[in-house]
């Protein structure tokens, strides 16, 4: 009986996840790490805000505020890390290692310079672009507020050079280089959050501190595995100072789309953020606390949603796009029953769960109450909106899924957003039901593009 259930799941894997030029092995060898890693990061950052909800609501809400200006920017250089990921992968399909090695440098160089040209400028305006955002919020939180994001800007080099070397490993399939680096940053980032937040008792100074700390060390890991133990890229550091101004070209051409509709996307994301700062302290706590638990039902879309970069960008790089297609659709499936195996398990354990933040009693239904939401809607939608243009991505149908997902952001999560949150005055759940819609139009729009043949026409390499 054993014997023939494991024929039967090696027979199933074998028809969804193996291709002519990739079998169901080396895929999950790309899944299974990056799974791991993203879990990893999600309990992670989930245990972080819990424990700097001992600090207080003010400082919960002051780091959720500054946490939609990080997000925001960090995508940015995530943008660029992509460019060179598909880069990468398409090169290393095509059998090219010189230009594997070349498209590697380029994109790490390109992060770096971007990275401290960013973190400059915020820290000159901090002040005034909180004031601008945020500029409701109350005294404490605002103080909070402005201390954590200085931090947050003193680290966006390190951070950004991090996500660029793991994103080229990445392209070359060394999933478990990325997944060893990504346990140093966060368990680092973790144990000094116990120690400076939880037994210090230093609240956002202690946690900016820790920040700064796990993403230096991080990067510091990064570039040194690359430099000393990867052989597949064969990086050296003196190649990140040459330009090859084809190369770049070649990055910028998925990473410049990419980070227009990051920075258009997040900054929506922003812009609703806003419309939650009207609505009071607790009100910012709910969507804190319930954007936080919706990231621990989102880790095995998410790992797909990176994973699928490289597995599509090989393919491409082949130039075979029957293996491509076969693998976005495992891919979507793959998710679906993620979410829905997470959702059961989460779901039963959400009173340990929205425990672990202390929240006031008073805010538990809501915030129970936007988790349901989700647990209904993610299965259903969310694969299809982010796991979809990731792999669109991958073969260079950049720009498309650039402004698809910008007119959908700003038409419903945005402007229906508002209206549903603050003029119709159903608060979160309005604007947490605009993003849900947001979700089914956008997947809606790349499902309709991956049925036609335009998306894999570009060419790249």
């Amino acid at each position: 009986m054993r014997a023939r259930m494991q024929q039967k799941s090696v027979s199933v894997l074998s028809r969804y996840f193996s291709g002519s030029t990739m079998d169901y092995k080396q895929v999950f060898a790309i899944i299974v790490p990056i799974f791991v890693d993203s879990a990893f990061i999600v309990l992670m950052a989930l245990l972080n805000t819990a424990m700097i909800s001992s600090s207080g609501v003010a400082a919960v809400s002051a780091v959720s505020m500054v946490d939609s200006i990080n997000i925001f920017i960090i995508n940015l250089f995530a943008a660029i890390a992509t460019g060179g990921t598909v880069i990468v992968a398409q090169y290393k399909g095509s059998g090219n290692q010189e230009m594997v090695s070349k498209a590697a440098s380029q994109a790490i160089s390109a992060v770096a310079v971007a990275s401290v040209l960013m973190s400059a400028l915020v820290i000159i305006f901090h002040a005034s672009a909180l004031d601008l955002l945020f500029g409701g919020a109350e005294a404490d939180v605002m103080h909070n507020a402005k201390i954590f994001l200085i931090g947050s800007c003193i680290s966006y080099p390190f951070i950004a050079v991090y996500q660029a070397v793991t994103g080229v490993l990445r392209g070359v399939a060394d999933t478990k280089a990325s997944l060893v680096l990504s346990v140093i940053l966060n368990a680092s980032y973790f144990l000094l959050n116990v120690a400076l937040v939880k037994f210090a008792d230093l609240g956002v100074v202690g946690l900016s501190v820790a920040l700064i700390a796990a993403r230096v060390l991080g990067m510091a890991a990064a570039v040194f595995y690359l430099t000393r133990y990867n052989q597949s890229l064969r990086f050296q550091l003196r190649d990140a100072f040459k330009l090859h101004l084809s190369l770049l070209k070649k990055i910028m051409f998925i990473g410049i789309p990419f980070a227009a509709e990051q920075m258009f996307f997040n900054g929506g994301k922003l812009l609703t953020q806003t419309f939650i700062v009207q609505l009071g302290t607790l009100a910012i706590t709910v969507n804190a606390i319930s954007g936080s638990l919706s990231m621990l039902f989102q880790i095995g879309g998410t790992a797909l949603s990176v994973a699928v970069v490289t597995v599509v960008g090989q393919c491409i790089g082949r130039k075979n796009i029957e293996d491509a297609r076969l693998f976005i659709k495992s891919f979507l499936w793959l998710s679906t029953v993620f979410f829905v195996l997470i959702t059961v398990i989460l779901l039963l354990l959400f009173p340990l769960l929205v425990s672990l933040y202390a929240p006031p009693k008073e805010i538990v239904p809501d915030i129970f109450a936007l988790i349901v939401l989700i647990s209904v809607a993610q299965p259903i939608l969310w694969s299809m909106s982010f796991i979809m243009p990731s792999a669109l991505r991958a073969a260079g149908d950049s720009k498309f899924t650039s402004i698809a997902s910008l007119l959908t952001m700003w038409l419903f999560r945005i402007i229906l957003g508002y209206i549903l949150g603050i003029t119709l005055g159903l608060g979160i759940m309005g604007v947490w039901l605009a993003m849900v819609a947001e979700w089914g139009v956008r997947g809606a729009i790349f499902l309709w593009r991956f049925r036609g043949d335009k998306w894999y026409r570009h060419k790249l390499i």
